[in-house]
């Protein structure tokens, strides 16, 4: 099946739990330190990022406690609460940091259960409003196998008040129909752009079944050949290279969820801009053929 691509009007919402979020959201991971380990360069700089996205009209942020570890959270809370109505804060577990900054696979019963209750006390929230499981079977990418153990442990979380809504992150097609068989998934969180394009069929079936499908690095993979393409694009459109990814993936289909992460307030406005850049059809042929080439 050929991407779903709107040339025209874009809808700007999409639903993510039971929440109307807009679709230009935040990812803060960048507001760690480097290697997304320890404090940021310039706290205040951080502290000024999400004041500006949220004064934007940003309303869907994904974070998660192991970004720092703690210390992204703690810089959102001190950022935004008390949080406004319409915020949804999106935050993943299953993963833990080492000492080294290295990440460690952490989906045990008791590892979820203190994953969500940082998440809680670092967030200043009684309640997540969505927790992705992320898969970490692979360690470069999704690999198959059942996710029945790590699910279901969330779903007890789940029944106990602490989670309200669950997504899964790093997972392969087969693995959202096993969680969908589990419990309700209202969101995917896959790495996907322009140069991987694994999951195209995933987000087609997703959007017919309105779950959200947020992607991640939506610059990440990218041979010489197809930057030097996406540049030639973003010269005829009159943009950056990030905003017409952006904007490729807005137009790729209406569930989908972009999370573009910055620490510079600049980079953020830029990133926001994005949302009002409607690619023509022939730029968005041009573009399709990067994940050709890909494939």
């Amino acid at each position: 099946m050929p991407p779903l691509h709107n040339e025209g009007h874009r809808q700007d919402t999409c639903t993510l739990g039971t929440k109307s979020v807009r679709r230009m959201g935040y990812g803060a991971m960048q507001l760690a330190g480097p290697g997304v380990f320890g404090p940021p360069r310039d706290r205040d700089a951080a502290l000024a990022v999400l004041r500006e996205a949220v004064a934007n009209g940003v309303n869907h942020i994904d974070t998660s406690d192991f970004y720092g570890p703690h210390v992204t959270n703690q810089i959102i809370r001190e950022a935004l609460a008390p949080y406004p109505d319409d915020l949804v804060l999106v935050t993943k577990i299953g993963a833990r940091r080492g000492e080294d900054a290295s990440w460690i696979r952490a989906d045990g019963a008791a590892d979820l259960e203190s994953a969500v209750e940082d998440n809680l006390r670092n967030l200043g929230l009684d309640v997540l409003e969505v927790v992705n499981m992320r898969i970490m079977f692979g360690v470069h990418g999704p690999e198959e196998g059942s996710i029945a153990e790590p699910l279901s442990a969330l779903i007890k979380l789940q029944q106990r008040g602490l989670v309200r809504h669950i997504g899964l992150s790093n997972v392969t097609p087969a693995q959202v129909q096993e969680g969908r068989g589990l419990c309700d998934i209202v969101c995917v969180q896959n790495q996907y752009n322009l140069a991987h394009r694994y999951d195209d069929a995933l987000i087609d079936a997703l959007a017919r079944d309105g779950i959200a499908y947020v992607p991640y690095f939506p610059l990440g993979g990218f041979s010489p050949l197809q930057s030097a393409t996406l540049t030639e694009v973003a010269q005829r459109v009159g943009a950056t290279p990030m905003q017409v990814a952006i904007a490729w993936l807005l137009q790729r289909a209406p569930n989908i969820l972009v999370i573009p992460g910055t620490s510079s307030v600049a980079h953020l406005r830029e990133n926001l801009a994005a949302a009002t850049l409607v690619l023509p059809a022939a730029e968005i042929q041009a573009l399709d053929g990067i994940g050709r080439s890909a494939g």
